[in-house]
């Protein structure tokens, strides 16, 4: 009910989609209106290259419509036409409404621009880590700065199941790997740019990127002058809430975020056919020094949210924590895994939160308990703050649902503050206090001035219809009285027709409903005998499932239909009512984005504590120093159902590169991906799997790992290591953690140790965190060369059978000092597999000769080879 609550309020009706017969957009100049997937580019580009930005946007201004304007649109009440038409496609537009065109894409595959209305795909997000992976909700609007300006980014974003303008703009390197990251992060439905970034059949090198790196987004190109920053100031002042204002100080100066803002609040109010309420936005501005960067490629590599081999896996590091009982904290928790904390007190005082709540049992429990009966707090604000251009009867019914989900969320607020009342940290201390707002009180009473008290949120479509018909009380409004009174004698009519029917033929009948279907008959034949051996006739549209029939007849369907009419007249005089409680709680009701954010972190916490009950993790502190005594990789020991093989790690800034050397199988990936995994854990507030951990923060975390061909971009394995290696070595900080598996396999084994050597030696001069695990054994003699490397290895240990002379390799997965002395080990770990015995020792002598004939044999020569 909370999805369908969304997507048919907030969402409209099927006006609003892309298949509409009559776009709400009219044509300057014109009457005539076309559909949304029929828009081309009609005009030549250099009526759409002015541009709006005081350092670059240049040219006539957008329209003087302002946003707040186009409320005039809304009535406040619906007539029985407009109750009847619950599919018009009219709607209400400015004049000076932007035209969005199609453009066509830089790659001949993807054709033109895809555009189509994001509502259409979204669903309810779940708290299962598959669900958890973002399906797609969000709207992005990206411009970039030109001359002198290029590389200067702005950013806004929309959810469209949360009412939150995230703006953001920051400087990027010709890589544009911070504005990739953080698109992947919110994983967007639609990208808008500006129609200049396709100039003259030329994309512009971001436009590529973007294209080339977002295949299921939907671009759509915008008129430049629509990114405009003076409009965009205008929009946040008439809409953001009171309570978030001093975000104005923040972005006043940023002009490239809010000429993005312009062009994306334009676009939602098409998109959405309705429009924010004024003051009711939250709107933030995120620049992207406060959090960890962890690029897409990293966070694939390491499993964070979606499951290499099975995309529905919840073996992911977010299906290993999550015990969230809310969409919000299972969205909080996503995003914070893919953007962890860089300031230590903030995880800290995280971290003290969790600490209590797994030493009070009390405080744990109560709120397990309290935080479990809330709704989506989020996707109900996000329905509450719009206004939609069209009053049907399915937004009249939302309406209510609303209000009900609304009572409902509020009545929670005193057994969560209840809960919270002897807690003694810091964080859980500021959300109780945040939850001492007088306005939850205020706005529940005013509700319940209007609505039943023992109206509530329930599952069931019978339930919930009967909850909505009896939400308003009674002497509110006597032609409501009346309505209701005579759809209840339709149901008892009802009722009692499916009795007599059941008297008639002999037969157990019992009343059902559906949303679908309305009320019809069923019957379940165990023991039954039909008279005749079949149906009465007057039993029509007839399904079965194994025993179960379920039919209607031709009196029913008139008494639904009745039904159905007096349900309409009892939601349109609702409407009416429940329209004027809103309205006069319409200023409190953000006290609702406090309240959010107080649920998604109290269950992103409680979740986080939950991981502690489940296995043996102990709390980290954080030094200049990386050390984890007797750490366990999070995800194996989720699959495994048992503690995995533990193992120390540390790195300090006198030993800051690890050389890791080791058989195939014996666990060094494992093991790389185990100690990124305890950093990210750790930086996000959450305890992590060791006897001792300590981490220094990281403010960006790179890994290279795998070794596959990426058909898209037509790179083979090795040019996907090079451009991955480059990545790193364009961005890499002294503040970096560095994970390499395997690099330089891709080609011949003198071209992979030359560049490995290298890439080592690059890495050495910073004072990043680097971990790099090879096979080529030639590069642990850096550690002779280089004070800050150290070399470790996997231990393997050999048996050798009494009666058959056999050697075996049993891989303990310890990690150990000193450099593997293993030699062709890719050979044993092919004589476990089918390869004839002939082949096998014909491979050995081969490998023999080879490195005879490639390596000198003298350490000291071998030394003055790598200076």
């Amino acid at each position: 009910m909370l999805r369908s609550s969304t997507e048919e309020v907030s969402a409209g009706d099927s006006s609003v989609s892309c298949r509409s017969s009559a776009s709400p957009w009219p044509r300057p100049g014109g009457s005539s209106q076309t559909s949304l997937r029929s828009w081309t580019s009609t005009s030549s580009l250099h009526d759409s290259t002015t541009a709006s930005t005081n350092r670059d946007f240049q040219g006539p201004q957008a329209s003087k419509d302002s946003y707040q304007g186009d409320l005039s649109s809304n009535t406040g009440r619906i007539s029985s036409s407009a109750l009847v038409s619950a599919r018009s496609g009219s709607s209400v537009w400015s004049r000076g409404t932007p035209r969005l065109r199609k453009t066509p894409c830089s790659t001949g595959a993807r054709g033109v621009l895809n555009i189509r209305t994001p509502h259409a795909d979204h669903t309810e997000t779940t708290c299962s880590s598959a669900a958890s992976s973002a399906v797609a909700s969000v709207i992005v609007a990206v411009v970039e700065g030109r001359g002198l300006a290029r590389g200067e980014i702005g950013m806004a974003s929309i959810n469209l199941k949360f009412p939150e303008l995230i703006l953001s703009q920051f400087a990027d390197t010709g890589s544009y790997a911070k504005v990739i990251t953080k698109l992947h992060i919110q994983s967007p439905l639609e990208i808008l740019m500006p129609d200049t970034a396709k100039e003259k059949g030329k994309g512009t090198k971001l436009y590529s990127l973007l294209t080339e790196n977002f295949q299921a987004a939907a671009f759509t190109a915008i008129q430049r002058k629509y990114f405009n920053e003076k409009k965009g100031l205008e929009y946040i002042q008439q809409l953001c809430a009171p309570e978030f204002s001093t975000v104005l100080m923040e972005v006043q100066a940023k002009y490239y975020c809010l000429a993005a803002a312009s062009a994306l609040l334009k676009y939602f109010e098409f998109v959405q056919n309705s429009i924010y309420a004024p003051k009711s936005l939250k709107v933030s501005f995120k620049g992207s020094e406060q959090t960890a960067m962890i690029d897409s490629t990293s966070a694939c590599n390491l499993e964070l949210v979606i499951n290499n081999r099975n995309h529905r896996s919840e073996y992911t590091l977010l299906g290993v924590l999550n015990y969230t009982k809310t969409p919000g904290g299972g969205r909080r928790l996503r995003s914070n895994i893919l953007e962890p904390l860089v300031d230590v007190d903030s995880i800290n005082t995280r971290l003290d939160a969790v600490q209590e709540l797994l030493r009070d049992e009390k405080l744990f429990f109560g709120m397990k308990s309290a935080i479990g009966h809330f709704l989506d707090i989020d996707q109900l604000l996000s329905v509450l703050v719009q206004i939609p251009k069209q009053e049907t009867v399915q937004v009249a019914e939302m309406k209510i649902v609303h209000v009900i989900q609304l009572k409902h969320t509020l009545e929670l607020v005193a057994p969560l503050k209840g809960v919270l009342k002897t807690c003694q940290t810091a964080l859980l201390k500021a959300y109780y206090s945040s939850l001492e707002d007088s306005r939850f009180d205020s706005i529940l009473e005013q509700i319940k001035t209007v609505i039943n008290d023992d109206i509530s949120y329930t599952k069931g479509s019978l339930n919930m219809r009967t909850q909505k018909c009896y939400a308003v009380r009674p002497n509110i409004n006597e032609f409501l009285d009346i309505a209701r009174r005579a759809y209840t004698e339709i149901v008892d009519d009802i009722a009692g027709l499916v009795a007599d029917m059941g008297e008639r033929h002999g037969l157990p009948l019992r009343t059902s409903f559906s949303a679908a279907r309305g009320f019809f008959v069923q019957i379940k034949l165990e023991g039954v005998a039909l008279p005749g051996g079949q149906l009465p006739a007057e039993f029509i549209k007839v399904t079965k499932h194994r025993n179960n029939y379920s039919f209607t007849t031709a009196d029913l369907i008139k008494m639904n239909d009745h039904c159905e009419e007096a349900l309409r007249e009892i939601f349109h005089m609702s409407y009416v009512v429940v329209c004027q409680l809103l309205s006069a709680v319409h200023e409190h009701v953000h006290c609702l984005y406090k309240l959010s954010d107080a649920v998604s972190m109290l269950d992103m916490l409680l979740s986080l504590a939950n991981v502690c009950t489940v296995s043996d993790y102990v709390r980290p502190e954080f030094t200049d120093t990386l050390a984890i005594k007797q750490g366990r990789h999070p995800i194996l020991e989720r699959i495994s159902g048992q503690q995995p093989v533990s193992n120390n790690s540390y790195i300090s800034e006198g030993t800051n590169f690890v050389i890791i050397t080791g058989p195939n199988m014996s666990g060094k990936s494992t093991y790389l991906k185990q100690v990124a995994l305890c950093q990210i854990m750790a930086q996000i507030g959450s305890f992590v799997p060791a006897e001792y951990a300590s981490f220094r923060i990281a403010d960006q975390i790179f890994t290279r790992i795998g070794v596959d061909d990426d058909f898209e971009t037509n790179s083979s394995t090795f040019m996907v290591e090079m451009k991955e290696i480059s990545y790193i070595i364009h961005n890499v900080s002294d503040r970096s953690l560095v994970i390499i598996d395997e690099l330089g396999r891709g080609t011949s084994a003198e071209e992979g140790v030359g560049i490995c050597h290298s890439v080592c030696e690059y890495l050495l001069n910073c004072k990043a965190f680097t971990l790099f695990a090879t096979h080529f054994l030639e590069l642990c003699h850096l550690e002779t060369l280089y004070p800050n490397v150290e070399n470790q290895h996997m231990e393997v240990q050999h048996t050798r059978s009494s009666s058959s002379d056999a050697e075996t390799v049993i891989y303990t997965y310890t990690l150990s000092r000193g450099c593997s002395e293993e030699r062709n080990y890719g050979l044993r770990a092919a004589e476990i597999t089918a390869l004839p015995l002939s082949v096998i020792q014909e491979a050995r002598q081969v490998a023999s000769r080879v490195s005879q004939q490639l390596w000198v044999s003298t350490p000291e020569i071998r030394c003055r080879l790598f200076k």
